[in-house]
């Protein structure tokens, strides 16, 4: 399968690329096996994520997921940031191939962990199997 052209333009046009240096969350999330690390900052005002940034170290898929999963939370609320799902952020991107699902796992998960960062420096009390670590398929074949 080839990459849909919303994958090839926010590979090659990321959104939200860099650090950021007052970030209230950050999460790092990936797996040497698969090769691919993602590190997701948060910045939240009022309970609302007011701004996203992403270094992702990975192939063109991981990139591409770790924007679209940036632009599908940056406004929104903390809650409903934690509710992105791989599906949805493939789903966003038009597909992936089966073999790159994985990275949309990780985007996901990059999010939940910046999340939780911000949580606990925070003290917000949260329920931990939100935060529960989903199996990457890829890595265990």
């Amino acid at each position: 399968m080839l990459y849909s052209e919303k994958v090839m333009d926010h590979f090659q046009n990321p959104r939200n690329l860099g650090k950021m240096e007052d970030a209230d969350g950050i999460g790092e999330v990936g797996n040497a096996k698969c090769g691919d690390i993602m590190k997701m900052y948060i910045k939240v005002e009022d309970d609302i994520i007011s701004d996203v940034k992403f270094n992702t170290f990975g192939c063109g898929s991981a990139i591409a997921t770790s924007s679209m999963a940036t632009e599908m939370i940056k406004g929104k609320p903390v809650e409903e940031a934690l509710k992105l799902s791989n599906a949805a952020v493939v789903e966003a991107l038009d597909g992936l191939p089966a073999h790159k699902v994985h990275c949309s796992v990780l985007a996901e998960e990059a999010v939940r962990a910046a999340v939780k960062d911000y949580y606990d420096k925070n003290g917000i009390q949260y329920d931990e199997k939100l935060f529960a670590e989903k199996e990457c398929p890829s890595c265990h074949e």
